[in-house]
């Protein structure tokens, strides 16, 4: 198991294989390299007495053995003893795994995750126009959709009924129920008279009252009649009731029509005083802080809310669960609106861009050491060998041109070394 690893490098992915059939190529290149310059080195050493010229192949070809074998020593020590022989300095990732972990979070923190380089980063994006043109793609707002219906679901789902409702009347208790209705009432009573909003009301109801009696005559007489006395005569009966009936009408019909009429008048005094009384008399008051607390303890009440609750929930369920449901709909097509504005919208850019701007800045400014911490935290966790096996399997392909450039620049700096020794220093010598 231990043998399949090693030969693995720990590869798990697809892609990690794919690494893994690079890394051996380049080494076999590499390795291959160091047997050519040895077979090379052979020939010309057994061979360079009766050819001369082949002193410079075999200068060359040792020069190159050398620098391959010194650089394959410097690359396989980086993550693993060289054949096994614990030589000090050796193994250095497994080894310095937790120094190498402090080391990059130090240089991501220090160097990533900078105030400037942050805020100069998010200056060159501008997120709100980006989000804006995905947006407005029908299938990338019908995901956002999906997400807010799947995280609304989930969230009713969650929810306990009996918490959300504590909830809601705890809610509804503190800010509607415990404060005060007189002087708010009071308030905007006033506003509405001196707003003349009650004269429209006066205006549809007297309209709609002269309606009524046009419309049905017999039920205001029967209702008139009955209150006379019975022996009245009939016909003294109808004449009171067409009279009343026609006086009724013009009532109705003058206060629609005359703003100034008594009965307009006396409206307006009777909402007037009755701001005033709200706001100044605490007997009202009380009265009306009773009949609150009279309505909103009544149990009939509390299982209405509760029941109205209950309803609500299974509707919104209901109504999210469904892709064609009318709330979907508005969503999505508020989603794309949304979308829409955010592309057009150049100030509305700025300000969401701003906005996310200053909101990232203060998470990196607040969270930096803990966000740069992430990578030590998990190069610590890694074990040794395997720490060593995943940097191989990233990085030991391109190491490999360590190898062969070392291969190359012996042979090079060997054949220099050989050239200049017999050209220069062996003559001066003689």
């Amino acid at each position: 198991m231990a043998l399949s690893r090693t030969r693995t490098l720990g590869a798990v992915t697809p892609a990690d294989f794919e690494r893994l059939a690079g890394l051996r190529k380049m080494q076999a290149l590499a390795l291959g390299l160091l047997a050519l310059m040895a077979v090379i080195f052979v020939v010309s050493f057994a061979l360079q007495q009766h050819y001369p010229w082949l002193g410079y192949v075999r200068a060359a070809s040792e020069g190159g053995m050398v620098g391959a074998l010194a650089d394959w020593f410097a690359v396989t020590a980086l993550f693993r003893h060289p054949l096994g022989l614990k030589i000090p300095h050796t193994n250095l990732i497994s080894s310095k795994k937790d120094e190498i972990g402090d080391g990059l979070s130090s240089f991501i923190e220090e160097n990533f995750l900078a105030d400037d380089v942050v805020h100069d980063k998010l200056s060159e994006i501008s997120g709100a126009r980006m989000a804006g043109q995905w947006l407005q793609e029908k299938d990338h707002a019908q995901r956002v959709c999906d997400m807010i219906a799947d995280a609304s679901l989930g969230a009713l789902t969650v929810l306990n009924d009996g918490d959300v409702q504590e909830l809601i009347e705890a809610l509804v208790r503190e800010h509607v129920v415990n404060p005060e209705w007189g002087p708010l009432l009071g308030r905007a009573v006033d506003s509405f008279v001196e707003g003349e909003h009650h004269e429209a009301l006066l205006d549809l109801a007297a309209g709609r009252l002269e309606d009524w009696l046009v419309r049905h005559p017999d039920a205001f007489d029967r209702m008139v009649s009955s209150r006379l006395p019975s022996w009245v005569p009939s016909i003294a009966q109808r004449f009171v009731d067409d009279r009343l009936h026609a006086e009724a009408v013009r009532f109705a019909r003058a206060v629609g029509e005359d703003r100034t009429h008594p009965f307009r008048v006396a409206v307006s005094g009777f909402l007037s005083d009755l701001a005033a009384d709200l706001e100044s008399k605490p007997e009202l008051q009380a009265q009306l802080e009773a009949f609150k607390h009279e309505v909103f303890d009544s149990p009939r009440i509390r299982s209405l809310a509760e029941s109205t609750w209950v309803t609500a929930r299974a509707a919104l369920v209901s109504m999210l669960e469904d892709p064609s449901s009318e709330l979907r709909r508005r969503l999505l097509a508020a989603v794309q609106d949304f979308g829409l504005r955010l592309t057009a919208d150049s100030t509305l850019q700025f300000k969401i861009d701003v906005w996310v701007m200053q909101v990232v800045e203060h998470l990196v400014r607040s969270y930096r050491h803990d966000l740069a911490r992430v990578v030590a935290d998990t190069v610590h966790r890694w074990d040794a060998k395997e720490a060593a096996e995943k940097i191989e399997l990233q990085v030991g392909k391109d190491l490999q041109f360590i190898r062969i450039n070392g291969t190359v620049v012996g042979s090079l700096a060997g054949l220099a070394i050989y050239t200049i020794a017999t050209l220069v220093i062996a003559p001066l010598v003689s």
